[in-house]
């Protein structure tokens, strides 16, 4: 049959857990303290043995856990912080079946300050002269768990029941957690020290946590005072003081100073409520915020709009008479003239106007436009009516901030029918496609001509498509685009137009221009693995997915760098190769295709060497003790697609120093194979090699290491428990675990404290025997099946001896009786009790061995009955079953071994 199983995972800890508990929905909740390590290990099953990947839903989306899954079967993270709580799973994938998934949520336990805010009402009382105050104490804090609270007044917790003067409640609708204490219409022993403590009792021996605030008849909210307006606009280079004066507020606020959208820039320096800013730029400019914080009433706040005065980009537009269509000057038609300055703030630039170096001031020819409603904001604009050739000239116009150390912008245009004409786009001839080599780079060129020269736009001609910069339009001076690092995917149409700036303001001029990116073939495959025997014909090919140019120029096939001249193909088709593999052939394959502009290769790996072997690495016990401290192992393996090359006849199996060939039959498709390695000494480890040979050559080989571990003796430190499983036919069933999951409420006079080995992270079975449980319920846990072949004997003796050993405790007043059956699987199983106790054994682990000789393949059946009371808990530990008479070394009477050989 198939030796094929499918992954299987299983998630177990060993980091600073605080409760790993069982949810009632079979997943597992593991909480641990903010800061610690949380350490998480994937125990997978399956052959060939899975690969393990953590992954991470839930939490935060800054989590860096989510882009890097883990491959490893251990998942640590030192320092956990709140938002990594949630859900890991573990995936197990060996691709045979669907993948194995476990999950664990992690609950990360913090407990913060808490903060404390308080806030006073007046009401007049109906009817009387006297006012009365009402002051609300509102603490809240974040936590996980959800934090108990608990008021003070003074050190003496305050009881609503016995003080009719105040309200404790939750609000509702509130952030994190939060509880009110109402003190109604204010007695004078009212004004006191008030304490909110927190706790989140002492889970993860997080401890508790306070804030103290002393109310008095001078407890006020904080107000505050600005020394600027709240716009301030100041030249850069200027040192700039922003104060912000309490002007009340007890107890003493804080008073902090913060910019949005921004932080505070670099060259800030706050000091006792003061901003100061030395020599501002442009990018200080911001709204500058302060806050006055006293946790009385709300805090009080001041904002400043800080603009730093700035100009640049100064650009004009000549518009020829827009009521006639008109595209160049004409005299007695219209003209304007417009000139815009990108400042900081825009509304305050002025613009002056000059005819030949002299102002112009209105007249009914010429008009100036302070804004011109027609333009984009911030535009001033010159409109000369029905032009004359007196009006012919050159005009200036200067941008400037009034009484402002910011340097004024001028700029110059001619204005004559001569001097300005429309311009023309041209695209020079073979300009029509640019070709460049992916990686090269490219000039894209639109010529331009007409007075003034105006500068050229460029966009990708398909408007979704932003240029390489990120923008959506380059200007360029001279209408040529320069692209560098021309990838495949900046390939198409670009398209040029004149701008409507710095030149006439009339219809743009458009052109277009083709990118045509070359890049060497596309193939498939670009690597590939070829198994096959020894004198079979093999096909190699290789397909061209795409190419630019498509053309191909030439076809080379090659083999461990020698080219194979034999061969000619028609180099439009996707190449192919044929040949006989032979021991001599064997060897790298490249077919090298061209087309003219890069050459790429499709690389074959061909062999007739086998695959390598899959460790098997879920073999059942395969430790067995021998003579003179040593041990040996059994190896288990499968061969990797044993039919796709020459027969495999044997496997070349190394250690240490040690080399052997083991002969094999020939191996089928996932068949298990065994070979035991002797005589290794305990408790060394070994690494392994293991390789198939076929009669041409050896295969690669595959490594692992064997550990020698007492694993024979199942100490239930896993969730697997070794095999063993409950008996459905009982009432109720052994509970695994430690130390650590212990119920805190459980009886301490029943029970072991910790696992034989004594420590608080180790494991054992035990039963339960508080309610409900009653008198004679039966818990039975079942060993996995050992398989005996009834072997006869040395002179036909019959069986082989077998040794049960295990250790029990049982204490309390109410303990019933453990008994050990021998289940032996035959045309009807038979149960055989060989061992039973009964009573109390004293608070120690104690070991029984037992010897017995099976008849066939046997389970082991461990079964705890319960006594008259509670005080009645049975468990088991470190149990083993070996080949061979129980070693009599440790029978010394007083350590409770009862030795017994039955059947």
């Amino acid at each position: 049959g198939g030796m094929l199983s499918p992954a299987n995972a299983q998630i177990a800890h060993s980091g600073q857990a605080c409760v790993v508990k069982e949810d009632n929905i079979s997943e597992r909740i593991y909480t641990i303290r903010e800061g610690d390590r949380l350490e998480l290990q994937c125990l997978v099953k399956g052959h060939p043995r899975p690969q393990v990947r953590w992954t991470k839903t839930a939490g935060s989306a800054s989590d860096k856990f989510q882009e890097t899954s883990i491959y490893n079967e251990t998942l640590r993270i030192e320092g956990i912080q709140r938002v990594q709580g949630g859900r890991y799973y573990c995936k197990a994938d060996n691709g045979v079946g669907v993948a194995a998934i476990k999950s664990i949520r992690v609950d990360v336990q913090y407990l913060d300050k808490p903060v404390l805010t308080v806030h006073q009402t007046i009401s007049d009382v109906r009817g009387s002269y006297y006012q009365e105050k009402t002051v609300f104490l509102r603490c809240t804090v974040n936590s996980n768990p959800p934090a108990r609270f608990i008021w003070k007044r003074g050190t003496t917790p305050i009881e609503q029941s016995k003080d009719t003067g105040v309200d404790i409640y939750e609000p509702l609708y509130t952030q994190g957690e939060t509880k009110v204490l109402k003190l109604k219409n204010l007695r004078p022993k009212d004004f006191a020290n008030y304490t909110c403590q927190v706790s989140v009792r002492n889970v993860c021996d997080i401890p508790d946590n306070s804030v103290t605030f002393q109310l008095t008849n001078a407890t006020t909210p904080p107000a505050l005072r600005l020394s600027v307006n709240e716009t301030l606009v100041v030249d850069p280079g200027k040192d700039v003081t922003l104060s912000c004066e309490v002007t009340a507020g007890f107890p003493k606020p804080t008073v902090t100073w913060s910019r949005t959208p921004n932080a505070l820039p670099r060259n800030s320096r706050v000091r006792d409520g003061t901003l100061t800013l030395r020599s501002v730029t442009p990018t200080d400019s911001g709204f500058y915020n302060c806050t006055a914080v006293n946790n009385v009433g709300n805090p009080a706040k001041r904002n400043v709009n800080l603009i730093i005065r700035s100009m640049s980009n100064l650009t004009f537009q000549i518009t020829p008479d827009s009521n006639k269509d008109s595209e160049s000057i004409q005299m007695g038609r219209d003209l304007k003239l417009s000139c815009h300055v990108d400042a900081q703030p825009q509304d305050k630039v002025n613009y002056t106007w000059y005819k030949n170096a002299a102002p112009i001031y209105n007249s009914e020819s010429l008009i100036v436009l302070r804004s011109d409603p027609d333009m984009a904001p911030g535009t001033s604009s010159l409109e000369i009516v029905d032009m004359k050739f007196r009006d012919q000239a050159t005009y200036s116009c200067v941008a400037n901030f009034p009484a402002s150390t910011v340097p004024e912008l001028r700029m110059d245009v001619n204005i004559t029918q001569s001097s300005v004409t429309p311009p023309i786009l041209t695209v020079p001839a073979g300009g029509q496609v640019v070709s460049v080599r992916e990686g090269g780079t490219a000039e894209l060129v639109c010529l331009v001509d007409g007075k003034p020269r105006p500068p050229v736009l460029w966009s990708r001609a398909d408007k979704d498509l932003a240029m390489p910069t990120g923008e959506w339009a380059v200007e360029t001076r001279d209408g040529r685009l320069r692209l560098t690092s021309v990838t495949r995917d900046l390939m198409g149409a670009y398209r040029c137009q004149t701008a409507t700036y710095n030149g006439l303001n009339i219809k743009p001029r458009q052109a277009q221009v083709q990118l045509n990116v070359q890049y060497a073939p596309v193939l498939d495959p670009v690597f590939q693995d070829v198994r096959s025997p020894n004198y079979q014909l093999v096909t190699l090919r290789c397909v061209i997915q795409k190419s630019n140019p498509a053309r191909v120029t030439s076809v080379r096939w090659v083999r461990n760098g020698e080219p194979l001249s034999s061969l000619t193909t028609d180099p439009q088709e996707n190449p192919q190769l044929k040949f006989k593999l032979d021991p001599g052939n064997n060897g790298t394959y490249e077919c090298r295709v061209s087309n003219g502009v890069g050459t790429s290769t499709c690389t074959f790996n061909v062999t007739s060497r086998p695959y390598n072997a899959e460790f098997y690495y879920d073999t059942p016990n395969p430790i067995r003790i021998l003579k003179g401290n040593n041990y040996s192992y059994q190896l288990q393996w499968t061969q990797r697609e044993p039919q796709a090359t020459d027969r495999i006849i044997g496997y070349w199996i190394n250690q240490n120093l040690f080399s052997k060939q083991v002969d094999k039959k020939e191996p089928v498709k996932g068949a298990l194979m065994s070979f035991t390695l002797n005589d290794l000494k305990i408790p060394l480890s070994y690494e392994v090699r293991l390789s198939p040979i076929t009669t041409y050559s050896t295969g690669d080989y595959v490594s692992r290491n064997i550990k020698y571990s007492e694993h024979h003796v199942c100490g239930f430190e896993d969730e697997r428990i070794c095999g063993f499983s409950q008996d459905r036919s009982d009432n109720f069933d052994w509970t695994r675990q430690n130390y650590l999951t212990q119920n805190p409420k459980r009886s301490s006079n029943t029970g072991p404290e910790m696992d034989r080995s004594g420590t608080k992270e180790g494991y054992y079975m035990y039963i339960e025997a508080s309610r409900p449980r009653v008198a004679d319920d039966a818990a039975r846990l079942l060993s996995p099946l050992y398989n005996v072949t009834a072997a006869r004997g040395p002179k036909g003796s019959g069986r082989v001896p077998h040794c049960i050993s295990f250790f029990y405790h049982m204490k309390g007043k109410h303990i019933g009786y453990l008994n050990v059956w021998m289940r032996v699987k035959g045309i009807a199983s038979v149960d055989n009790l060989v061992w039973s106790l009964k009573g109390n054994q004293s608070s120690d682990w104690k070991q029984a061995n037992i010897n017995f000789n099976p008849s066939g393949p046997f389970q082991v059946m461990f079964e705890a009955i319960r006594g008259s009371g509670y005080e009645g808990d049975i468990a088991i530990d470190d149990v083993s079953v070996t080949k061979g008479k129980c070693k009599q070394e440790n029978s010394v009477s007083n350590t409770g071994i009862i030795s017994t050989t039955k059947y």
